[in-house]
């Protein structure tokens, strides 16, 4: 299976990340990483395999680049992967001795979320899908997010992907804040009745940031994960915070200052 899987990669300043992501690509054949104009040091390290080919486009939304990518890609399946996700040795393994499926045309993978290299016991991370043929796919823009229809069948695999990013503090704040100006627009653009129960909670601003820090604590057993488990319970919760002031600017503030 693996010799028909080209892994594909978005990349905008991942030097902390990139290096990790690759090593455990090394038995693909090719990899295609589109890349949006980083000015770090990441174009340096793809260039130590031999095996990347890097193609550049100007960021627009995540959707049209992970389409721009599925474009370049000649293999019978795509590997679907953000600069920050670690394959484990057990996923390299399982997907290598895939039997053949007339009738799956995707597979569906679990995460672990990683604090500073530490894998967690539960996050708010889905499983996804990210093995799939590509010329039954397409990816729709989802808020912030993106996600991928593909026709056709899926199985969930049993071993997990890695969500490790080592980037610093400074470009996560960055990067919440992007997203949640997009998350209150979509949250106030969307009618009620197509809104998710979860972000019915999150547009009432108050109760999402300490329903998430109940938890990610509680329920999800962060508590017993130490000072990594409180760390991602605060990330998550400054995130929500985030989106709250958001959502209170968007609906106070005249359409023009905002």
């Amino acid at each position: 299976m693996l010799e028909r899987i080209t892994p594909l990669i978005l990349t905008y300043n991942e030097s902390p990340n990139i290096h990790r992501a690759i090593e455990r690509l090394t038995w693909a054949k090719k990899i295609i990483v589109i890349d949006s104009y980083s000015d770090d040091d990441t174009g340096e390290i793809l260039q130590n395999y031999p095996q990347v080919e890097v193609f550049y486009r100007k960021f627009d939304s995540f959707a049209n680049q992970c389409n721009y990518g599925l474009s370049k890609i000649d293999t019978t399946w795509v590997l679907s992967l953000d600069a920050d996700y670690i394959l484990s040795e057990e996923l390299i393994k399982e997907i290598k001795y895939l039997p053949e499926e007339a009738e799956i045309n995707s597979y569906i993978v679990p995460f672990k979320y990683c604090i500073f290299g530490k894998p967690l016991r539960g996050t708010l991370l889905p499983p996804r899908k990210v093995l799939y043929q590509p010329q039954k796919a397409i990816y729709q823009d989802d808020g912030h997010a993106h996600r991928v229809i593909v026709e056709g069948n899926s199985r969930q695999l049993l071993a997990c992907i890695y969500h490790d990013d080592r980037k610093p503090l400074s470009r996560w704040l960055w990067a919440q804040d992007r997203y949640m100006v997009i998350e209150a627009k979509k949250l106030l653009e969307t009618p009620e009745s197509e809104l998710s129960f979860s972000d019915r909670i999150r547009k009432q601003k108050i109760l999402a940031p300490w329903i998430i820090l109940i938890y990610c604590l509680i329920l999800k057993g962060g508590i017993l994960d130490g000072w990594h488990g409180w760390y991602y319970a605060f990330q998550r919760v400054l995130a929500e915070i985030l989106l709250s002031i958001r959502l209170f600017e968007s609906e106070k503030l005249p359409k023009s200052d905002v």
